[in-house]
């Protein structure tokens, strides 16, 4: 979580361009997103820069002596954040308009690319010199700041902070899921060089942003050496859609900045028949919009033969399963009515992943998890495609704090289940013998099937009742007439002093 002081840097920005005039929310933050992309790749090619001295390997930065834009050759070097940003302002905003902005319009060499395809109607809006200082001062005041909460990963929480400012929350129902989440599900799952990923409803790609996270860091990277498994890294692990081209150009932009060059982001209603993905992929995570429902009519047909239903959430659960590859395993979160609604369409996606495939994990989320934006009791749901059922046990477990507090200040708290909740599922054999009582535990599928497949907690959690011994009555009227008389007593001398 961001401090107070970051978020009146950030308000601040804000004002900055409601002072200019640019007040959509929408183009303020990809004015905003342009600007952190252009000083994060400059940041970038220098790490990469001193990385390759360390090992004594050559490097070719991206900002060349000689840049080509526009059919003109350019100083690479005037392209960098950190040379431009001390231009007068008149110079800084011609730079910026005539070749920085350009330049990482073009940046990818594949016009086929998901960057090249969502940059390429990209316009910079910021209207005067004057305004581009004050934008580029309050940046590095705020990347100045990040600089000193290293040991969190405070530039995604920004990052979420401003996109949060977005107040058109979209047809269905769109709203940021927190990092500390979304990380908790990769670490659940495990993710694996060879996977093929995927978010059927990326929006700005945070899932496939913390998968890339989890597998570059420096116990997961080695696999960078293999020149096969880095190119399916860079260029065919990571997919992403979604309906909104704002957020795409974001989600891509996003993961170029981190490092992975070319992510398949696309726009595509992922229900609808405009989706032909089925059994590709390895391992989906996933937010899916909770809220509304589709026509029928434009739901492909094959997801409305496991949920007949235009809920939302249930379609996208009916979805995983047909993207998925057998043996493909999904984390998703799903609001609480998913778990114990009663209509017809609730049962049957609820039987089908407890039937026809590997239901493996039912995680209970506090409803404050997804404050200030939403009040909505969610659960993580953990399962495996097989087509041929498989669940013999479900484990639920019943989190209660996720390091913050559950109101909408969401302070930092001690108290924090993900990692043991990360822990014990990495090791459900040692859960076998745990009571109903504790704070996770194992079902086993008949006594759910029994249960109409209903996967609320509270229906399987036991609550155990200690017993309390109060006095007998007539003790307890003693005590109430003794202090009866005491009060008595008091008043009488307190009127004897008046």
């Amino acid at each position: 979580m961001i401090t107070g002081e970051l978020k009146n840097k950030i308000d601040a920005l804000w004002n900055v361009f409601a002072a200019g005039g640019i007040v959509n929310p929408l183009t303020v933050v990809e004015q905003m997103t342009y600007l952190m992309f252009i000083r994060d790749i400059d940041d970038a090619d220098n790490l990469k820069a001193k990385e390759a001295a360390m090992l004594g390997l050559p490097y070719e930065s991206i900002f060349a002596e000689e840049v080509e834009i526009g059919g003109n050759k350019v100083n690479g070097t005037q392209l960098k954040w950190s040379v431009f940003r001390d231009f007068p302002a008149g110079k800084m905003y011609s730079v910026v308009q005539e070749w920085v902005f350009p330049f990482i319009k073009n940046l990818h060499s594949d016009k086929n690319s998901a960057y090249a395809k969502y940059m390429d109607d990209a316009i910079f809006m910021i209207p005067t010199p004057l305004m581009l200082s004050k934008v580029v001062d309050s940046m590095d005041a705020i990347y100045e700041l990040i600089a000193k909460q290293k040991e969190t990963d405070t530039k995604g929480d920004v990052y979420e902070y401003i996109l949060s400012k977005i107040s058109a929350s979209g047809r269905i129902g769109q709203f940021r899921t927190p990092r500390h989440i979304i990380r908790m599900m990769v670490e659940l799952m495990d993710p694996q060089p060879d996977e093929t990923v995927c978010d059927p409803a990326c929006g700005t790609a945070g899932f496939l942003v913390a998968t890339a996270e989890y597998l570059n860091e420096p116990e997961r990277r080695a696999f960078l050496f293999n020149r096969q498994k880095k190119d399916h890294y860079m260029n065919h692990m990571f997919h992403g859609f979604d309906m909104d081209r704002t957020m795409l150009r974001i989600g891509a932009m996003n993961m170029i900045a981190h490092g992975i060059e070319n992510p398949y982001i696309e726009y595509r209603d992922s229900l609808s028949d405009q989706n032909p993905d089925r059994e590709k992929y390895s391992l989906i995570l996933a937010n899916p919009p909770f809220k509304g429902s589709l026509d029928a009519d434009i739901v492909s047909t094959d997801l409305l033969k496991i949920t007949k239903t235009r809920k939302t959430e249930l379609l996208f659960l009916a979805l995983f399963l047909k993207m998925l590859r057998t043996g493909g395993r999904c984390a998703c979160i799903v609001p609480d009515g998913v778990l114990f609604g009663s209509s017809t369409a609730h049962q049957a996606i609820r039987r089908e992943l407890i039937e026809g495939n590997r239901l493996e994990a039912v995680i209970s989320m506090p409803s404050g998890v997804f404050k200030p934006y939403a009040g909505v009791s969610t659960a993580v749901l953990i399962f495996t495609k097989t087509g041929h059922g498989g669940t013999d046990k479900v484990w639920f477990y019943d989190m209660q704090a996720d390091g913050f507090s559950l109101d909408d200040k969401r302070t930092p708290v001690k108290e924090n289940d993900i990692h043991d909740i990360v822990k014990r599922f990495h090791a459900l054999d040692a859960e076998a013998d745990r009571p109903r009582t504790a704070q996770s535990f194992l079902v086993p599928k008949s006594e759910i099937a029994a249960n109409g497949y209903d996967l609320s907690i509270n229906k399987y959690k036991q609550t155990d009742y200690k017993p309390v011994e109060y006095p007998p009555t007539s003790e307890i009227l003693a005590e109430l007439n003794d202090l009866e008389a005491q009060i008595a007593a008091g008043l009488k001398e307190l009127e004897g002093v008046v």
